[in-house]
């Protein structure tokens, strides 16, 4: 072979690999949509966003769902086309990259701070080596626990009340943990407790905070999310409505910060009625940047 035949072999080499790159570059699927948390979705700014990932909603009808700290697990639920059926599923993280989606009997689950516990209303489940254990009871001091519930870094809980003295409207209560043990509910003051179906609060991690949705009189149509900040001496600060970006004339309500401080996700959507008469949801989740808090946070 002489000089220029192997000039021109290596030339032709450099050209094929240099197209087989580029092949491999063009086909092969990007993974870093895949390796970013929340599904590789656009972050909000200070004006909420539909949150509307096709992993989970291809055909829009999903409804909302909770992330696990680990951001490892998303857990979450979607109507069929008539509204008549809502049906509840679970898509893990392996490897940076999102699996198949399965249906699951866990609905509306919560997390503790550092992932060990899952729990929703009455019941709690504990991280073991296979996934989950089976679903255990509270205790008596949520026995009339109604819409919400929420877990401090201290463990202190709040939820919603239903009882007769509360005369229909809900309440919101919590109940600390002593010496191993959750204390007879507390009812909070009415800068908490004014309104007409109080209910799903968001307690902060440093309880510096808490969020919920009620109908009040200076709201602004349904059901809006409202905040309370702990003054220094420890009470409840007045309610603030957190204004209208996030409240419209639709119902707002089951705000949630993530578990990486970084955004406040909500429920925004309105009760339709049937030719029945039965009423039904009609939600979407929305996520908005966790400053809109911060904006608010008294400056003492």
């Amino acid at each position: 072979m002489n000089k220029l035949q192997f000039t021109l072999m290596l030339a032709v080499i450099l050209v094929l690999s240099a197209c087989s790159k580029k092949t491999q570059t063009t086909t092969q699927p990007s993974s870093s949509a895949l390796d970013e948390p929340y599904f590789g979705e656009e972050p909000p700014g200070l004006t909420p966003k539909l949150f509307d990932p096709k992993t989970v909603s291809p055909r829009g009808l999903f409804e909302g769902g909770t992330f696990s700290p680990d951001m490892k697990e998303y857990y979450f639920n979607r109507m069929d086309e008539h509204y008549e059926k809502r049906t509840f599923y679970v898509i893990r993280n392996e490897n940076g990259r999102w699996g198949k989606e399965s249906e699951t009997d866990i609905r509306w689950p919560h997390f503790s701070e550092d992932g060990t516990m899952m729990y929703g209303g009455k019941w709690y489940r504990e991280r073991t080596e296979n996934g989950w254990s089976e679903p255990k009871n509270q205790g008596e001091f949520l026995k009339d626990q109604g819409h919400g519930t929420s877990l401090s870094s201290k463990g202190n809980y709040y939820f919603g009340f239903y009882l007769i003295e509360d005369i229909g409207l809900g309440s919101i209560r919590y109940s600390r943990l002593v010496n191993g043990q959750y204390e007879p509910p507390h009812k909070l003051s009415e800068a908490i407790n004014t309104g007409i179906d109080i209910a799903h609060p968001f307690i902060a991690p440093d309880e510096s905070y808490l969020m919920w949705d009620v109908i009040r009189e200076d709201g602004h149509g349904g059901s809006d999310i409202y905040i309370s900040f702990r003054d220094q001496d420890g009470s409840w600060l007045p309610a603030i409505n957190l204004g209208p970006q996030i409240n419209t004339e639709l119902q707002e309500s089951s705000p949630r910060v993530t578990h990486d401080g970084k955004y406040l996700f909500f429920s925004r959507g309105q009760w339709k009625t049937r030719e029945d008469k039965r009423r039904y949801w009609v939600g979407r989740p929305y996520w908005v940047d966790v400053q809109v808090i911060e904006n608010l946070r008294p400056k003492h």
